[in-house]
């Protein structure tokens, strides 16, 4: 984008760039103490309650420490950490408008083996001074964390990383799971899984329920691990998190996987390499 340190004047830059000259000098104010303290609440409250929208979180600040909280604050405030409440309806987080929406594949569909169905999603972690966004990869029928990555803005590139990093590792799956959100409808996010091979499918009308298992891995990641430690750094952040994912994987057992740990459910239920003749 803007490069100050070239030759060309930075107004001739914008204009090659289509962009209004203010772009290029704006400064981002940085989130002020109440912001995140106000932002930490509502990231609990969404957590116990994800089919509240801004409405209803309103409401439940109203009867906490916030008795005077506007809707619109808590509009502004979800859309900054990238949440939204989870019901029925044709689109699960916003998409952009110029974006191909693919459909949804796993309507009907028996998932008991590993890498049939990975699915993504991305969280707002809560840091001691600011925050941060964590996009994970799991296998969808192991429950096992697959890669995973931070980042301060959400953009798309963390994401890929995130992705291209669980194929290197661990192969491809079938069919790749996502919302409907920007950075999963973007052309280079929909190209890394076309380039292998890999089926989009999109979270639709009729099939939020789907996205409740990657909800408990968030509630599991906040209420064991983040909210417990006020990180002070993203550094800090990153150590505390792969500490947890690794137990995660590897101590924690699981009901629905009959009491194995996501490891041993994703390594013994990997599909059998094709013989050489």
């Amino acid at each position: 984008m803007i490069d100050r340190t070239n030759n060309l004047p930075v107004n001739r830059q914008c204009q090659l760039l289509h962009l209004p000259r203010s772009t290029a000098y704006y400064q981002a104010e940085p989130v002020t103490d109440a912001d995140l303290a106000l932002m930490r609440c509502i990231d609990e409250l969404h957590l116990e309650h994800p089919y509240a929208g801004s409405l209803m979180l309103r409401d439940f600040l109203r009867r906490g420490n916030y008795p005077k909280i506007g809707r619109k604050r808590v509009k502004t405030l979800m859309n900054r950490m990238g949440i939204e409440a989870i019901y029925r309806k044709p689109n699960t987080s916003k998409k952009h408008p110029k974006h191909p929406v693919y459909p949804y594949l796993l309507r009907g569909m028996t998932i008991n083996r590993s890498n049939h169905v990975w699915a993504a999603d991305i969280t707002y972690i809560p840091m001691k001074r600011g925050f941060v966004y964590l996009f994970a990869v799991v296998d969808w029928a192991s429950r096992r964390v697959l890669a995973w990555r931070l980042s301060n803005t959400l953009t798309t590139d963390f994401c890929i990383e995130a992705v291209s990093e669980a194929i290197r590792k661990y192969g491809r799956p079938e069919v790749f799971n996502t919302d409907q959100g920007c950075q999963f409808t973007s052309v280079e996010f929909t190209t890394l899984l076309k380039d292998n091979g890999i089926r989009i499918s999109m979270d639709g009308k009729g099939c939020w329920r789907d996205n409740v298992f990657v909800e408990r891995l968030w509630r599991s990641i906040k209420y064991e691990e983040v909210y417990l430690y006020a990180y002070d750094s993203v550094t800090a952040a990153k150590q505390g998190l792969e500490r947890y994912i690794t137990k995660y994987n590897q101590i924690r057992p699981h009901s629905s996987l009959d009491r194995m740990t996501p490891d041993e459910f994703y390594f013994r239920n990997l599909p059998e390499l094709p013989k050489a003749a």
